[in-house]
């Protein structure tokens, strides 16, 4: 099966990997390309931005499974210089690369615990302000940017017919919904800047030479992506993804910016994912519901059950977190180790070949990362009959699909195999409803010394106390 994936620019679903004729296919060459937008390292991602990128995370290991691990090639930029970066670090009075750094580390410090891949490149804006440039001066020649009276240069929307394809607004919408403080630099409120002149009272020492004829400055926020991807991926891409709150105006401005430098399509797939709620309310300080990472682990809530919650709803559609759905992700987690240590004890001369038992897993985030049905897939597989062998193989491919690590809470089986066994006839027998032969075998297990106490989902072996 192939990757079945909704595009949010033709409104349809699309086949990820599918290329225009004369592109070469999918190969070590010409590896599957797929850009995501990262964080503004300013200050600690909340549990909304991390939905995203455990959205993210899960599309890379499905493309990984699907075309193989050395045919995809993943970036994710950091936003290391904007507004909010040169604010955040005015304000401690700290040097701005002090700033991100410190808040980079916590990123990927929270990215490993949730167990993200990390990106095979993870540029930053401050890095590639050379390219920036570059491809800011190539707008300025082919007539779809231009030097404002203040040294900025901004891009000429009415240069570039297709923009507002992608969000579908309209030119009317355009006019309110974007910001105009820069008006009187601007030749029309919809354009937006490619660079920004410097101003000693909001830039402090963040500075660098602008492209040809423009002011000393800094880059604006949209062109970053556009030339981190060009660099690291090529002109065109296979997919680019992000969160909703994305869709407009940035990535709208990157198609634009793009396609009008580099003379071809941008991207030929566009995914976003929809906005995480919490107690049915958007996030935000005033309400005091914007949880970090260590807000939940303070809690006592652990990263991987917090990686499950986050994928309890479909990604397209909002989910509603809260601490009730925690405590059901912590039982699942617990439940799925329980599972695993079990089938590793029947499993342990199984061959190298993959059973298709978890197939329906691997089947349902292939229809449009529905991740809410592959874990019931999940649950349904490890509960259906006994184990067999490459049961186990296939049981640890369908959690690295979902990125669920059990080794962080590993549960440990420590009766004898032979007792192993006797309780998995017997599990298998309840459940089939043959009574007669589930008490007759737990009575072959108290006589060998152990009880076996029966769960919702599954069971535990516990010596009989003497």
């Amino acid at each position: 099966m192939a990757i079945r994936l909704f595009d949010s620019l033709t409104r349809d679903y699309r086949i990820l990997g599918q290329r225009e004729p004369g592109a070469p296919p999918i190969s070590q060459e010409h590896p599957f390309t797929f850009y995501t937008c990262g964080p503004t390292v300013y200050a600690p991602a909340h549990i909304g931005n991390f939905r995203t990128f455990l959205v993210n995370d899960v599309l890379r290991r499905l493309l990984e499974l699907e075309f193989g691990k050395d045919r995809v090639k993943h970036v994710r930029n950091l936003t290391d210089v904007d507004d909010r970066t040169i604010g955040q670090a005015k304000r401690e009075h700290r040097p701005l690369s002090e700033i991100t750094r410190h808040w980079t580390e916590l990123f990927h410090r929270d990215c490993d615990a949730l167990n993200l891949l990390r990106p095979h490149v993870e540029p930053t804006a401050t890095s590639h302000i050379r390219e920036q440039v570059d491809m800011i001066e190539v707008l300025m020649r082919k007539g779809n940017a231009y030097r404002a009276p203040d040294g900025s240069v901004y891009f000429k929307i009415g240069s570039f017919p297709e923009y507002g394809a992608l969000s579908r607004i309209r030119e009317r919408e355009l006019k309110v919904t974007i910001t105009v403080a820069d008006d009187d630099h601007k030749d029309d409120v919809g354009d937006f800047a490619l660079w920004k002149a410097y101003k000693p009272e909001e830039d402090g020492d963040v500075q660098w030479p602008g492209p040809t004829g423009a002011a000393a400055g800094r880059p604006g926020w949209h062109i970053e992506c556009s030339a981190m991807s060009k660099k690291h991926l090529g002109n065109t891409i296979d997919l680019h993804s992000g969160g909703v709150d994305l869709l407009f105006p940035h990535h709208e401005n990157e198609i634009a910016q793009s396609q009008c430098c580099n003379g071809t399509t941008f991207s030929r797939h566009w995914y976003h994912s929809e906005f995480l709620l919490v107690d049915g309310k958007k996030m935000s300080k005033s309400l005091g519901n914007l949880y970090t990472l260590d807000d939940l682990k303070a809690k006592g809530f652990s990263p991987m059950a917090i990686r499950y919650a986050l994928l309890s709803g479909h990604p397209r559609k909002q989910l509603n977190f809260t601490l009730e759905s925690l405590h059901a992700a912590e039982s699942a987690i617990a439940t799925l180790s329980l599972d695993r240590a079990r089938m590793t004890t029947f499993t342990k001369d199984a061959p190298a070949s993959l059973s298709s038992r978890f197939d329906p897993v691997l089947a349902s985030l292939r229809d449009d990362l529905n991740s809410p049905a592959a874990l019931g897939a999940l649950f349904i597989a490890t509960k259906a009959g006994p184990t067999k062998p490459g049961d186990l193989s296939a049981f640890d491919r369908a959690l690295f699909a979902l990125g669920l690590d059990l080794s962080a809470s590993p549960i440990q089986i420590s009766a004898p195999a032979e007792i192993c066994a006797l309780a998995e006839r017997r599990w298998t027998a309840k459940k089939a409803k043959d009574y007669a032969a589930a008490d007759a075998l737990r009575k072959e297990l108290a006589a060998a010394g152990w009880s076996m106490l029966d769960g919702k989902d599954g069971y535990k072996l516990e010596p009989v106390k003497k």
